[in-house]
C-alpha cells in the first residue's frame, strides 16, 4: 500500500460539536466519504480495530470531538475521549495513557494540534495499533511542539498570550480568524470565552520517543488552518510517511467537518488491522 497516497475531501457543511448550536451534520462531498470506506456495515467491526481514543489540543477540551464521536459510534466503534489537563506535557501524556489502559483491545489513537505531540509520546503503548494526526504536530525525538514552528512560522492571527503564571490564552480579537474561522461568530465566540489555558512549558517540552516511527499513521490536513500553516501540516505528513487526507476547514476541522475526519479515522481502523498494526521502525 502506498503510505503517501493522497485523498482529497472537499467538505461541504460546517458542523460543530454538540455543545454548539449549529445545523445537523451533512455528509462531506468529494472523492472519499465514510460510506465509501466500508462496504459491509455489519462486518466492519470484526475486520478493524474497534477502539478509538481521541486526544484534544491546547485552548480547548474534549467536548469538541462530539461530532466525530457521534459519527464513529454510529458505525459501531467504541470511542473514548481524553481530557487533557494542559498543566504539563507529562500530565497530558499520563492522561492519555490512563484512557488507553482502559481499552479492551487495540486502539487507534487520534490527536489534534498539540494533541499530536501527546500521541507521538503516548502512542508507543502496545495497545496502539495506529495514529491519526488531525491538523497536528508530530515531533521528532528531542523536539518540542513549539520547535516545529521553526520550519514554518504560525499564521499571523494565531496569537497565544502567556500570563504571569506561565499559562496562555489565545488573543481575544484574533481568536476566530486564527482558530475557528469556519464557525459562526456566536459559536466561535463561545469557544473563545470557554478556552482552556495551557501551560507554555507543555509546548516547550521535548518528546522522548516518536510513535509514528513504529506505528502506521494517517494525517488530516486542514486546508484553511489559521493556527498551523497548511504547508507545515503537509510537510509534517510527508515527513512521518502518513497516509494523507486534505479537508477544507479551519484549525478546528474536527469540529466543523466531523464526518470527513471520522471517515479518515474509520479508514485507519480498517487499514491498521490489515497492516498487522505495526510498520518497521526507522
Amino acid at each position: 500500500m502506498d503510505r503517501r497516497r493522497l485523498f482529497t475531501i472537499a467538505a461541504a457543511a460546517a458542523v460543530p460539536a454538540a455543545a454548539l448550536h449549529l445545523p445537523t451534520p451533512q455528509p462531506a462531498t468529494g472523492q472519499t466519504t465514510m460510506s465509501d470506506r466500508s462496504t459491509a456495515d455489519s462486518g466492519r467491526a470484526a475486520a478493524s480495530v474497534s477502539n478509538i481514543v481521541l486526544v484534544h489540543g491546547a485552548f480547548a477540551d474534549g467536548a469538541g470531538w462530539r461530532g466525530v464521536y457521534d459519527a464513529l459510534t454510529a458505525r459501531g466503534l467504541r470511542v473514548s475521549i481524553v481530557q487533557n489537563p494542559l498543566t504539563s506535557f507529562a500530565d497530558d501524556v499520563a492522561a492519555t495513557r490512563r484512557v488507553l489502559h482502559r481499552q479492551d483491545g487495540p486502539a487507534i489513537l487520534v490527536g489534534h494540534s498539540y494533541g499530536g505531540s501527546v500521541i507521538t509520546e503516548a502512542g508507543v503503548d502496545p495497545k496502539v495499533a495506529g495514529l491519526v494526526y488531525v491538523a497536528a504536530f508530530a515531533p521528532e525525538p528531542g523536539q518540542s511542539t513549539l520547535d516545529q514552528y521553526a520550519e514554518v512560522p504560525p499564521p499571523p492571527n494565531f496569537v497565544p498570550e502567556e500570563q504571569p503564571d506561565g499559562f496562555a490564552f489565545l488573543n481575544r480579537e484574533k481568536f476566530r480568524a486564527g482558530f475557528a474561522a469556519d464557525m459562526s461568530e456566536p459559536d466561535a465566540a463561545f469557544l473563545r470565552d470557554s478556552q482552556v489555558p495551557i501551560a507554555m512549558a507543555a509546548l516547550r517540552a521535548k518528546v522522548t520517543v516518536a510513535a509514528w516511527k513504529s506505528k502506521p499513521s494517517w494525517y488530516v490536513v486542514a486546508t484553511e488552518d489559521g493556527a498551523i500553516a497548511p504547508e507545515l501540516l503537509r510537510r509534517t505528513a510527508r515527513r512521518i510517511g502518513a497516509t494523507t487526507t486534505e479537508v477544507t476547514g479551519s484549525h478546528v476541522v474536527f469540529a466543523t467537518q466531523p464526518r470527513a475526519v471520522a471517515a479518515v479515522i474509520e479508514a485507519a481502523a480498517i487499514e491498521a488491522a490489515a497492516l498487522g498494526a505495526l510498520k518497521p521502525a526507522r
